[in-house]
Parts: structure tokens; C-alpha cells; sequence
């Protein structure tokens, strides 16, 4: 629930933060649904610990940031850091006691009825202590350090999302008591599995059954877990600098310093101890979570390799369109696309199959002379993508590599991708100073018979075969020379010196996305009561696009909001947003496609699909690209991704204008990601390529 007003423009928007919190309430709540395979329902858990760890380590560190600035400026939605941190710490609270008597009271027992148990040291018999005792001695003692607090010997750094024990221990000589802390290694496993497979044992209480060991002749009084959080969101201070090499010091930075944000512990902490960890933390209360679980759920994702398949989900075998169906030899990539354009949507259609099979092909064609791509969140050097492109530079193909290295979280993986298509012959860019390159383009340069020949694919998400099979995102494929041209353009901008603003089909940003869709939303409010706008999203945050809305629901035009994430529009409200309805579809698969569709005749409608939510970073900060859909067959697919999407009463929540999630009733049984696998696999069954391109 959004809490009370403090000032009368708060009334208009919700607040970002709480509305982030809002969102991963909606994942702990698939982990609570009992219709869930109960394997499925311990993954959800482990995406709601690690979205909350990215949430506090970038979020909440940087509105710490602030309050200790003395900055007291409010939000567009009326709240200062300060009432934010409150309510954000109150909320936080709220989900963790949440997921806590989730696990131990529901998922646990419910994974121990069918022989996965999650085991105490305390509870195993002996031969399960004989082979954990085998485990500790041979895996984890070596690599244990065991760390004194005394006047020699100063606290010690905690480093970031480490888990770690609290023993308090006692000199039996002396009769002194001394405080020392054991670091869990973070590159072992979570949880120790026992020889059946199926029993897990965390490993902070292997370690803990060996402090002996560690403290010889010492006398154990208690042993506590805990894990710290710290400030991962460090700024660049000289972009100017080799961007390679800034990147690189923030990544030393991100593991060495950043300032404490969070301290996790569990139950049965003593205050003496508790009071020891914030003092030399320097925290205070309001920063520690009391867990009444095992710390850092994260770690159940170890459970998703367990060959249990009847405790999952039915695996999804992605479809390939009539048009792409593979042959032998495959299928002309470059013909097709002459023929017409074609929309790929995944997970249902298949990654490998289409965009993958386009980069291999262009790579081996020896008519192609430039590949360009952007690539964001890049995926292992063993990915056919990167693979591809190291292929066509052997082969002297001019081959353009955008890698952005300021991807947060994923800046490590970039880097060494940059390094090794370098090492290639690749030409490497990094992007643009101050901006983030967020666009997921893609140019073939192609020589014909009748002179070069552009083509292109434009998509909603990253050149990734992993997170393509788990991202529902969609992909324009095209041989448009305009497009074509634009694409040209956009990537003289990204790896020269250009002050283009002007392009013939695509909106981008931070040039004329912006006024783009602004433009768009007011075409429809000038039509009143005959306008119709349905735009679907990861977050809707920026207040300038959100009252261009309130305006066009004012003027009577019917707005549709399919939001997964943040939305800090008020649906519903008289006088402002009553023509808004706002929904959020969370399931297996994560929404992650933008369709923006202008005009209430389908026929006639604009539909448009890329890289930007509307959020100020997106559309002023960052650079997009967002393209528009013209095949009627294409224009219709992305129609009825919609109109799913609204039928959904499996996934869908729906937001009031009090600012409260509710899960919709479920009357006709509509699940969006069932019923798009349903039409995915008729379309490759039945072997109609008028669905499929134009």
C-alpha cells in the first residue's frame, strides 16, 4: 500500500522505490502459489533474494548517499530520501518475514515430503556427519581464514554479499572472551549435497560443526551467521578517461570498498554480538534484517539442476516459423528477408533458428562485407553470436562490435568479451561518453548484383542465446532500405563523430524518442473519446510521458498499461486517469518486449517495438532505438501479443489508484505464456508463413 500524502502532487504518482518493491512482492508471490511446481516455487524464491540484493545495493545505497548529503529534495511523487528510506525499510521488513515463513514453513517441508530435505548438522546420523566430516577436511578447511578482532589484530573487511559466521570464543586459561569472524568461500557451493542427491546441508553449519578445528584449545560459546551488503553503484569520475580502464577500477571497487548498507542475520543472534557487528559496521537498526531462515535464498537455484522433472515446469521447446523452418541446406536468411520482413518472438520462437542463423549466415557469406551489432549483456565465448562475428573478421569482413561496458552487473563478462573480439580482429567500441547504449541493433552490409543491400534486425532485448530462452522479447528482421539507412546512421553516431537527429523510420533516443512518443500520445488525446493507446513496458517512471497520459485519459481516450516492473502512474483516478487501466503479467518467463500501439483501428493503429521503457534514464540518458512495425501480418502478431496480454487472468495483477497490486480473478483461464506457446506451436505445425511475415 502506498503510504499517506504529504503534499497534494503526490496525489498524481506513485513512488519509484516502493513501486520496484511492489514488483518482486508479485515474484514472492508466484513462490507462494501452491498450484506451482514446488521446484518452480523455490527458483522464485531465489529471483526474489537476488532482485532484492541488486535492489539495496544500488537503490537504498544511493538514497543512504543522499540522506547523509543533508539532500532533503523530494521525488516527483513528493517524498525526500529520507521518507522513502523509512517506508522502503518498513517494506523490506514486510517481504523478508514474508519470504522466511515461506521457505521454512512451506517450501521446506513441502521439498522434504518428496525427498529433498534441506538437513541440520544437529539432525543428520552418523554416517552423514562421517562424509560431511570428509567434505569439510578435503574441500572447504583449506581454504578457511579464520579472523581474530583483538587490539592486534583490527575488524576485518566484510566484503560485499559475503556470508559469514560471528564465533565468540573463550580462553580457557584466561577465562577471556574473544570475537572472531570466519568468512563462508563464496565459490563453494551454497548448500553441501549429500551422496543421495537430494539432502542439502548449508555450509556455514558444516563449518560451524568444525570451529573446533579452527580455534584449537579454545572453547566455543556461539557462533552466529550474518552477511553484509554493501554500495555496488559507483560512478565513473572521469569519463573522459580510457572507458576500459575506469570500468575495470569501478569493478576492484565494487568487490574492495563501497560503504555497508545492510546486515543480514538470523534469530537467534545475541544482542552482545549484534550490537558488536553495527558498531564496527557503523550501522544502525534500521539496517539489519532479523531472518528467521537460512541466509541468502539466493542459493536454491542450485535446486533448478536436480533431474526432478515432475517437480517443474513442462520444458519449453522454442518454435521455429514456417518461414525459417531449417533445411538442408538451411534456408536463404537473405532471400527471405527480400521477400519480406519477419517477427521473431521469444522464448516461443526459437534465437538459434533465426537471429543466431542470420549473424552465422552473414558471417560465411562471402557477398557480405560489414557486420555492425550492439551487444549489451553479452553471453560466454562459446556463444555462437561472438563466435559468428570472430569468424567474419578472420574472414576480412569490416566486423563493428558495440560493447557496453557500463551494462550494471554485467560489466566483468563485457570486458572480457571486448578483450577477446579484439584479440580477433573485431573493432571494438565502447559507447559514448555520458551515455549508456541500451539499443540492441543489428546491420549486415551485403553486395548484390544490383549494388550493396542492407539488412537489419531491431530488437526489445539482448544478443544472448541464455537470456533468450528465458526473456520474452521480440525481433524485427528486415531488409527495409530506410531502416536500413537509419541503422547506418545510428552506428556512424555510435563509433564516430555525429550530431545526427534526424531518421526516417526510428524513434531514438536521447534525440527524438522522447518528443516521438509525446507526439504520438497527443495525436490520440486530440481524437477524444475515439483515440485508443496500449503500450506495454518493463517501467513506466517518467513524469513527463505520465502526464501526457493523464491528458489523453482526460480527453476520453482509452489507455491500456501492461507493466511488469516499476509504474508510477495512478490508474483510475476521476478527473485524471479514470480511462487508464494498468496490469503486470509475471510468470515463468520474464516480460521484457516494449509494444507501443497508437490508433483504436488495428488496421490502421501505429505499432512500434525496442529497446526503451519510459523512464528519464531510457529516453534522455541512454541511447535507444525504437522502430515501427508496417507488414499488416507483423502489426496483427504484435495485436494479438497484446490482446493476450490483457485476456491474461492467470498472471495478471492490476493496479488501483490507491497505489495497491491486486491479482486478478481468475475467470477464463487465460495464462499469456501458455497460450503464446500454443500459438507458436500451431504456427510451426501448421505451416502458415501469412502468420508469421509479411
Amino acid at each position: 500500500m502506498e503510504i499517506a500524502p504529504d503534499h497534494p502532487e503526490q496525489h498524481r504518482l506513485l513512488n519509484r522505490e516502493l513501486s520496484w518493491l511492489d514488483f518482486n512482492a508479485r515474484v514472492l508471490a508466484l513462490a507462494e502459489d501452491s498450484e506451482r511446481p514446488l521446484l518452480e516455487r523455490a527458483k522464485f524464491l531465489a529471483i526474489f533474494a537476488t532482485n532484492l540484493d541488486e535492489f539495496v545495493q544500488v537503490r537504498v545505497s544511493g538514497l543512504q548517499e543522499q540522506v547523509a548529503a543533508g539532500i532533503r529534495s523530494r521525488t516527483a511523487d513528493g517524498m525526500d530520501p529520507l521518507s522513502q528510506l523509512r517506508a522502503i525499510s518498513t517494506r523490506i521488513d514486510e517481504l523478508v518475514m514474508r519470504q522466511a515463513e515461506l521457505f521454512t514453513k512451506e517450501i521446506a517441508p513441502a521439498l522434504e515430503d518428496v525427498g529433498i530435505a534441506f538437513s541440520k548438522w544437529d539432525e543428520l546420523d552418523d554416517d552423514d556427519r562421517e562424509y560431511l566430516v570428509e567434505v569439510f577436511d578435503a574441500n572447504v578447511f583449506p581454504v578457511l581464514t579464520p579472523l581474530a578482532v583483538d587490539p592486534a589484530h583490527p575488524f576485518p573487511y566484510i566484503s560485499n554479499l559475503s556470508l559469514n559466521l560471528a564465533v565468540v570464543v573463550r580462553d580457557p586459561e584466561t577465562g577471556e572472551q574473544r570475537f572472531a569472524r570466519v568468512k563462508v568461500p563464496p565459490l563453494l557451493p551454497r548448500f553441501v549435497v549429500m551422496p543421495d542427491g537430494e539432502r542439502f546441508v548449508p555450509l556455514e553449519q558444516v563449518i560451524a560443526a568444525h570451529l573446533d578445528g579452527l580455534f584449537p584449545g579454545m572453547e566455543i560459546l556461539t557462533h552466529h551467521p550474518f552477511r553484509v551488503t554493501r554500495d555496488a553503484d559507483f560512478e565513473l569520475e572521469d569519463e573522459d578517461a580510457d572507458l576500459l580502464e575506469a570500468i575495470e577500477s569501478v569493478l576492484t571497487l565494487r568487490k574492495r570498498s563501497g560503504h555497508v548498507v545492510r546486515l543480514e542475520v538470523d534469530t537467534h543472534m545475541s544482542e552482545e554480538v549484534l550490537e558488536l557487528l553495527c558498531r564496527e559496521l557503523e550501522l544502525s537498526e534500521q539496517h539489519v534484517n532479523i531472518v528467521d531462515a537460512p541466509l541468502d535464498l539466493s542459493g536454491l537455484w542450485a535446486l533448478c539442476a536436480l533431474d526432478r522433472p515432475e517437480l517443474k515446469d513442462q520444458p519449453w521447446q522454442p518454435q521455429t516459423q514456417p518461414v525459417l523452418t531449417r533445411t538442408d541446406p538451411p534456408p536463404d536468411l537473405f532471400r527471405v528477408l527480400q521477400a519480406g520482413d519477419v517477427l521473431v518472438h521469444h522464448p516461443y520462437d526459437s534465437f538459434a533458428t533465426s537471429v543466431e542463423a542470420f549473424v552465422d549466415q552473414a558471417s560465411r557469406d562471402p557477398s557480405v562485407l560489414a557486420i555492425k551489432q550492439t551487444l549489451y549483456r553479452t553471453a560466454g565465448p562459446e556463444g555462437a553470436i561472438v563466435a559468428s562475428l570472430v569468424r567474419a573478421a578472420d574472414a576480412g569482413k569490416q566486423v563493428v562490435a558495440l560493447v557496453e561496458l557500463k551494462a550494471r552487473f554485467d560489466e566483468q563478462a563485457n570486458v572480457e568479451r571486448a578483450r577477446e573480439l579484439e584479440e580477433a580482429g573485431v573493432h571494438v567500441v565502447y559507447g559514448l561518453v555520458g551515455l549508456k547504449t541500451h539499443t540492441k541493433i543489428l546491420l549486415v552490409v551485403r553486395q548484390e548484383h544490383d549494388g550493396i543491400r542492407r539488412y537489419c534486425h531491431i530488437g526489445t532485448g539482448n544478443y544472448n542465446p541464455v537470456t533468450a530462452n528465458l526473456y520474452e522479447d521480440l525481433g524485427l528482421l528486415t531488409a527495409d532500405p530506410e531502416l536500413g539507412a537509419d541503422l547506418t546512421e545510428l552506428f556512424n553516431y555510435l563509433t564516430g563523430y555525429s550530431r545526427q537527429g534526424r531518421y526516417r523510420k526510428l524513434l531514438v533516443a536521447p534525440v527524438s524518442l522522447r518528443p516521438g512518443i509525446v507526439e504520438r500520445i497527443m495525436r490520440e488525446t486530440e481524437k477524444g473519446a475515439d483515440g485508443r493507446i496500449v503500450l506495454k513496458m518493463n517501467s513506466l517512471v517518467d513524469p513527463g510521458i505520465i502526464e501526457a497520459l493523464y491528458a489523453a485519459s482526460s480527453s476520453g481516450v482509452s489507455i491500456d498499461l501492461i507493466v511488469r516492473g516499476i509504474c508510477c502512474l495512478r490508474p483510475g483516478v476521476p478527473e485524471m486517469s479514470e480511462n487508464i487501466r494498468v496490469r503486470s503479467i509475471v510468470g515463468r518467463f520474464l516480460e521484457h518486449s516494449r509494444i507501443y500501439r497508437f490508433g483504436a483501428d488495428p488496421n490502421s493503429a501505429e505499432y512500434l517495438i525496442g529497446s526503451a521503457d519510459l523512464m528519464p534514464r531510457n529516453l534522455d540518458r541512454r541511447v535507444e532505438a525504437v522502430t515501427p512495425v508496417i507488414a499488416p501480418a507483423l502489426r496483427a502478431r504484435l495485436d494479438e501479443i497484446l490482446a493476450t496480454n490483457l485476456a491474461d487472468d492467470v498472471l495478471a495483477w492490476s493496479l488501483g489508484a490507491d497505489g495497491s497490486w491486486a491479482k486478478v480473478p481468475t475467470v477464463e483461464g487465460v495464462d499469456t505464456h501458455l497460450r503464446l506457446g500454443e500459438l507458436a506451436e500451431a504456427r510451426a505445425r501448421d505451416g502458415r508463413p501469412a502468420d508469421a511475415r509479411a
